[in-house]
């Protein structure tokens, strides 16, 4: 006769045979999760040593280890990382967020070029948009103060064929970079450039908080180098130049993709090298 309740209740595997399975999930970028503890909810942006990164609608990341305790459509589900490759002949995006073209080959150098204020200012620009500037053609000159871009257009004038874009720091209303900006853009080569700037005292206040560890940027006194006086708010070494370039690294460092730069950055860049590759 049949025993439905089989013939040994204290057989070795019986609580793996009454445990509910539970469907195991790969975590392929983009896919939305829920994580069971404390209602965290985001998509995947990335995976590392046995942890997946998620990212919510307000753009926060947090990162949390794979397995048990997540939750897809509602369902408790096991995340594990992914078995398959990804394709090399699919779309794959640039650090901004661009498809990359097919054709990695740099284009030859367009004429119309793009200023960037700031030797830092310049490697965040490469760094982030370097393969699609490269992929257009485009040049990146490091200008060193907006006080002398006006010899800079007297000795290789702009044109219809060859216009220039320029980002500025700290471009607000009544500041000095933003009359000199508009002095520039009413005179002779107004037509053929485009100044624009983001609010911020330096570029490193355009990487964002999140990306960085910290809550917010440190207020820094007036009177204060504002790189020296963020070094020291931070507990970073702030003795002399060699000091400030290590902190610089440190912040570059922290920037992967658009997605650690702020906004007002984001748009200003893009709006530049339209400007430029406008035929």
């Amino acid at each position: 006769m049949d025993d439905r309740y089989g013939t040994d209740v204290l057989a070795d595997g019986w609580r793996a045979r009454s445990a509910t399975q539970l469907a195991r999930v790969e975590a392929s970028r983009d896919l939305v999760v829920e994580v069971a503890d404390d209602g965290f909810c985001g998509a995947v942006v990335g995976l590392a040593s046995g942890m997946v990164e998620l990212e919510d609608r307000h753009a926060r990341r947090r990162l949390f280890p794979l397995g048990p305790g997540f939750l897809v459509d509602g369902a408790d589900v096991v995340l594990v990382a992914p078995t398959t490759v990804p394709s090399s002949t699919g779309p794959k995006r640039t650090a901004s967020g661009s498809f990359a073209a097919g054709d990695a080959r740099a284009r030859v150098a367009r004429a119309s070029r793009i200023f960037v204020e700031g030797r830092h200012d310049a490697e965040l620009v490469e760094k982030v948009w370097g393969d699609d500037l490269r992929a257009e053609g485009v040049v990146v000159e490091y200008l060193q103060g907006i006080d002398l871009l006006e010899a800079v257009l007297d000795e290789e004038p702009p044109s219809a064929t060859r216009r220039y874009g320029v980002l500025v720091d700290h471009l607000v209303p009544n500041s000095k970079e933003s009359r000199i900006a508009q002095a520039l853009e009413r005179g002779r080569h107004g037509a053929h450039i485009r100044i624009v700037g983001h609010p911020w005292i330096d570029v490193w206040q355009c990487v964002t908080p999140r990306a960085m560890g910290i809550e917010a940027w440190p207020e820094v006194p007036r009177g204060i180098e504002f790189k020296v006086g963020v070094c020291r708010a931070l507990g970073w070494p702030a003795r002399d130049q060699t000091d400030i370039a290590r902190a610089w690294q440190r912040i570059l460092g922290s920037v992967h993709s658009y997605r650690d730069l702020e906004p007002a950055l984001l748009g200003r860049v893009e709006e530049l090298i339209d400007f430029v590759t406008l035929d």
